[in-house]
């Protein structure tokens, strides 16, 4: 019994510390914050602060540009990191806009699919429709 105690001691001082250590970190990053700093505020506004009272506190920030929002400096939350932008990513989106040796583009889709069934019922009605179709054209560009 006096093991099983112990053992639940040293688990909530470790869940304890770990806590203090992120609180530390979060005060310590609220009292270096600086004008420029892409920030987040605790209710999820994200903007760039654009002045620190220290006296007072509060931080400035702006969202958008011309709309200054002054916070406490506790509702500061964290730092926005901006996303870096993937080389791959641009070549994937090229990619998908290949035009083909006739000049028309590498989509699957045709123009003249518009008619599209509802349901799985009418999948064998609409295959036998367009088969018709195309059979028409055939016959159309053969006379």
């Amino acid at each position: 019994m006096l093991i099983l105690v112990a053992i639940l001691l040293v688990v909530m001082f470790f869940m304890s510390s770990r806590t203090r250590k992120q609180q530390r970190e979060a005060a310590e990053f609220r009292n270096n914050i600086t004008p420029g700093t892409k920030v987040m505020t605790a209710s999820g506004m994200i903007g760039t602060v654009i002045d620190v009272d220290e006296s007072t506190d509060q931080v400035t920030i702006e969202s958008f540009p011309g709309s200054p929002t002054t916070w406490l400096r506790a509702a500061i939350s964290k730092k926005v990191e901006e996303p870096v932008a993937d080389d791959e990513d641009s070549d994937d989106a090229a990619d998908e806009s290949d035009v083909t040796e006739d000049g028309e583009t590498a989509s699957t889709i045709r123009p003249d699919a518009t008619d599209v069934p509802d349901d799985l019922s009418d999948l064998d009605t609409a295959k036998r429709e367009y088969q018709e179709q195309q059979r028409r054209d055939a016959d159309a560009d053969g006379k």
